[in-house]
């Protein structure tokens, strides 16, 4: 008989919040059981009692019918229980063989590391994969999908594994790398190992689970098997409400205004000459593969690179960001697609992250801060974007990945922008938030910003823009408008650079 892993009545209070309450349930040995719930449902925390990050309130939990407590992440791995989370847990200045084999390098027989050794089991591991990586790359110079491939070999070089949990693991991953980690969890659920699956994604879970434990509000709701349940009804026990068509429910904006903002040949050492045009009230949409340079020209446009060439014209008239603060001063300003290492402050407060672009207009010439007017904008930003917290004073590192993200909106929407610019502002957060940022999205556009919206969720970026600009190998290859847009046509121009006629 396999191994079994089961929780009996778990709680987790944090002051105000009750993340997880009385939760109970059983994982088995070679199944892939997916935890479906909303931000905030109590998936990740779950995860981090299991891992030793917190220590459950009451209740326990088994593995092969034996109690565990661990008060560590490395008790946890040293009882076979690895947890990959959303938030990368690499050390950058190390190479790939030395993250994947961290704390239990392979020593020669005079007792001295052998980092040769370490290279050639680090190959093996990334061939199984078919990564084009080396051993000795640091992973500082890999791209974000990579380093989450490192986090995940890590995991799986471990000969004692019984349990590996993966948070929401393909959010920075291509296809063809989604496809590898799918082979590889096959190969993990064959050999008997338990895993947890979270996701947002319905048609992942579709495709590799078995089973899928479904939680709403901190609680656990049920277990069903995979393909037995509507999506709709998993969706209606998970956000406790019907959403019906998430896009055709929108309140969009009706009236596209005048030329906001026009963008002539601009490139930067890591995106070639490109041009285009945003309106007021607009929103639109940047498609393209992964790599394919749509962050890289936003950057260009903030001045988080800089412009080799191009012109930036904002109300017809010439601009020029040197910088992301310049460009906020301009009123364009940048939600960025990692949140960890680029959206939030994990160590200060709610109320800090949302005001922190605000320090010069909410100090006074001797540069003392007014607190009352920074309270005042963070108690305004939690009602108006819905943010869940007990106070504003709450740690943003503590919040869902789905408030974090709301927090990081609201802060740039406290600056009064002209420009708005999204890049996977959805990116690990499920489909009843999204719903919340979608309407969102719209609501800016009916205030007359103007939205540029980058998605690699193809359903997401269609059902929201405007009009949709493909990005192949570093420059725009087309654009297609909202009525003509389907997934077959953005995936041929992102591809192939040109429509193909059916």
């Amino acid at each position: 008989m396999g191994s079994v892993l089961e929780f009996r009545e778990i709680c987790k209070y944090f002051p105000g919040v009750k993340a997880l309450d009385h939760v109970s349930f059983k994982a088995c040995a070679g199944e892939v059981l997916a935890f479906l719930g909303e931000n905030g449902a109590g998936k990740s925390t779950l995860l981090k009692v299991l891992n030793g990050d917190y220590q459950p309130t009451s209740g326990q939990y088994l593995l092969d019918g034996v109690e565990k407590h661990f008060q560590s992440p490395h008790q946890a791995i040293e009882e076979g229980i690895s947890i990959i989370y959303q938030e990368r847990q690499i050390l950058l200045e190390l190479s790939v063989a030395e993250n994947i084999y961290l704390g239990r390098m392979p020593v020669n027989r005079l007792g001295f590391i052998d980092s040769r050794k370490a290279n050639e089991m680090a190959e093996e591991i990334i061939r199984d994969f078919g990564l084009p990586i080396r051993p000795t790359e640091k992973v500082k110079d890999l791209s974000i999908a990579y380093q989450q491939m490192v986090e995940i070999m890590k995991a799986y070089s471990r000969e004692n594994l019984k349990v590996i949990c993966f948070d929401e693991p393909t959010a920075s991953l291509s296809d063809s790398e989604i496809e590898s980690l799918f082979r590889i969890i096959g190969k993990l659920k064959a050999e008997g190992k338990i895993i947890i699956y979270v996701s947002h994604r319905m048609d992942e879970i579709r495709r590799i689970t078995d089973k899928v434990a479904i939680f709403k509000d901190g609680h656990y709701i049920s277990t069903v098997v995979t393909g037995q349940v509507p999506e709709s009804e998993m969706i209606r026990q998970m956000v406790g409400r019907d959403l019906g068509d998430i896009y055709q429910n929108l309140d969009r904006n009706k009236t596209i205004g005048k030329v906001l903002l026009e963008v002539k040949n601009v490139s930067s050492d890591y995106v070639k000459e490109n041009s285009f045009v945003l309106h007021e009230g607009e929103v639109l949409g940047f498609s393209g593969l992964v790599g394919a340079g749509r962050t890289e020209l936003m950057r260009a446009i903030i001045g988080a690179d800089r412009m080799r060439t191009g012109e930036i014209l904002l109300d017809g008239k010439p601009i020029r960001n040197r910088s992301p603060h310049e460009a906020m001063e301009h009123g364009i300003v940048l939600v960025p697609e990692d949140r960890k290492l680029q959206g939030i402050l994990s160590n200060l407060s709610v109320s800090d992250n949302i005001n922190i672009s605000l320090l010069d207009r909410n100090s006074n010439k001797l540069g003392f801060v007014n607190r009352a007017r920074e309270e005042k904008t963070a108690r305004e930003s939690i009602r108006d974007f819905r943010i869940k917290t007990p106070s504003p004073d709450k740690k943003i590192v503590e919040l869902s990945g789905g408030n974090q993200q709301k927090c990081i909106v609201a802060r740039w929407i406290s600056t009064s922008p002209r420009v708005l610019i999204l890049d996977e502002p959805t990116k690990g957060i499920d489909v009843g938030a999204k719903s919340e940022f979608y309407q969102m999205i719209c609501d800016f556009a009916r205030q007359g910003l103007g939205v540029i919206l980058i998605s690699s969720e193809l359903p997401e970026v269609i059902g929201l823009s405007d009009r949709i600009i493909v990005m192949k190998s570093l420059e725009i290859a087309g654009e297609v408008s909202r009525e003509e847009a389907t997934e077959s046509k953005l995936l041929s121009l992102g591809m192939m650079g040109e429509v193909q006629e059916s």
